[in-house]
């Protein structure tokens, strides 16, 4: 197990002088966001070849073997055609009882200049639980999502490294068993005003002048930043191939601490991207792909 540096939100600055929570929001395109962060010291352990006791119910997210052709991540329009079946596929084999897979977004990252989306340095949740539910309003008929939000329901994220292993800027994930409910920090998501809905790939970074500014921006979305705790217990896969998928929780009705969740069910898992030294010099630059599911079970 080694040591990593690592980004929290500062929970020095999480209310005001009157105790009274202050709002926090970040931009989708990114850099900058109203919280400051911390770096902070943790062990991140690497599970390679132990993937198998990693269960999404438990911990909150789980690794598979899952090949797909290089081919399928040429362009957005190939992805949703050649690459979302293969997910849901994916989902419904790894997790059986599911009863419909509703995919509504992808974001491919890579860590150069030029890109807007690039991996996320902080622990952060992608959705709230009433995110979640507010994307399946969003998402499906009126009349379907009524029948379906009356059963369990999950949002996952399933995350991929694209074209060569996760050499640099690896994805750790924080185990759900060892987090506590103060550790989550509301965070509203700001869109341009001006962005479609279901942008894939928000290209332009904000002007450096406008980082501090949310003119032209609206909230549609919420997501959790999360604060230290010494309790914490990170995993990642070293070197992650291509070859393979991790399911990443962000919501999920059942689960616990939730009005109607059960305990022992994991509710989400943060996860962050990080950096490590060990990585060399002319490591290629990491690609990723991240899909956002909702998936509907039996129960």
């Amino acid at each position: 197990m080694s040591t990593h540096q690592i980004k929290y939100v500062d929970p020095t600055a999480l209310h005001d002088a009157d105790g009274h929570p202050i709002p926090h929001w970040s931009k989708v395109e990114g850099p900058f966001q109203s919280f400051k962060l911390l770096e902070h010291e943790v062990a991140i352990e690497d599970i390679t070849g132990r993937e198998s006791l990693f269960a999404i119910d438990v911990c909150g997210f789980a690794v598979h073997h899952c090949p797909v052709p290089y081919a399928v991540f040429t362009d957005d329009s190939t992805i949703k055609k050649d690459y979302y079946p293969t997910v849901e596929r994916l989902l419904r084999r790894a997790l059986g009882g599911v009863k419909r897979v509703v995919i509504f977004d992808h974001t491919t990252r890579q860590m150069a200049k030029h890109s807007s989306r690039k991996p996320v340095l902080q622990v952060h949740v992608d959705q709230t639980a009433h995110a979640a539910e507010a994307r399946v309003q969003r998402h499906l008929p009126r009349a379907d999502a009524e029948v379906l939000l009356a059963s369990r329901y999950s949002l996952i994220n399933v995350w991929r490294p694209i074209g060569n292993p996760a050499v640099e800027y690896p994805l750790a994930a924080l185990d759900w068993r060892s987090l506590d409910a103060t550790d989550f920090v509301h965070v509203d998501l700001l869109y341009p005003t001006n962005a479609n809905d279901d942008d894939q790939e928000l290209e332009s970074i904000p002007a450096p002048d406008t980082l501090e500014s949310t003119a032209g921006y609206e909230v549609r979305g919420e997501t959790y930043g999360i604060a230290p705790n010494s309790r914490h217990r990170f995993y990642y896969v070293k070197n992650m191939t291509p070859d393979s998928a991790m399911l990443i929780k962000c919501a999920d009705s059942k689960g616990a601490g939730l009005p109607d969740g059960s305990d022992g069910i994991a509710s989400c898992c943060p996860h962050t991207a990080f950096v490590d030294p060990e990585t060399p010099e002319d490591a290629p630059s990491r690609r990723s792909v991240e899909v956002r599911c909702l998936v509907f079970f039996d129960e």
